[in-house]
């Protein structure tokens, strides 16, 4: 019988998604304007370098600063919001690491 695959996400997922996009958004907002405007352009609506310089009369070379720079905004602020939860997501778990190992080697064991 082949599975079924819903054609959304999961409630679960769903939830995530919109849970994330709603601190990305925060995050943007909180950005200088100069800087917000910049990565709006250039990151959300996929402008080209030139194509945002021109619209904010703006050299091409200020338009790369500022938007390096917002994204440095961004990534510290979301490191700060999200630096206890990502610290504990990659833990290492030996207890769970040795059973998998366990298991692993004695699937090897039965095929040789």
């Amino acid at each position: 019988m082949d599975a079924l695959i819903a054609p959304q996400p999961d409630p679960e997922r769903q939830a995530y998604a919109a849970e994330l996009a709603h601190v990305l958004e925060n995050a943007v907002d909180a950005l200088p304007e100069a800087y917000r405007i910049v990565f709006a352009l250039r990151d959300v609506e996929g402008l080209s370098t030139s194509e945002t310089a021109a619209g904010l009369s703006l050299g091409e070379e200020a338009v790369k600063t500022r938007l390096h720079r917002a994204r440095a905004m961004l990534r510290r602020a979301l490191a700060e919001q999200f630096g206890a939860a990502s610290a504990q997501a990659f833990q290492f778990h030996a207890p769970r690491c040795d059973r998998v190992v366990s298991a692993v080697l004695a699937k090897i064991a039965e095929g040789a």
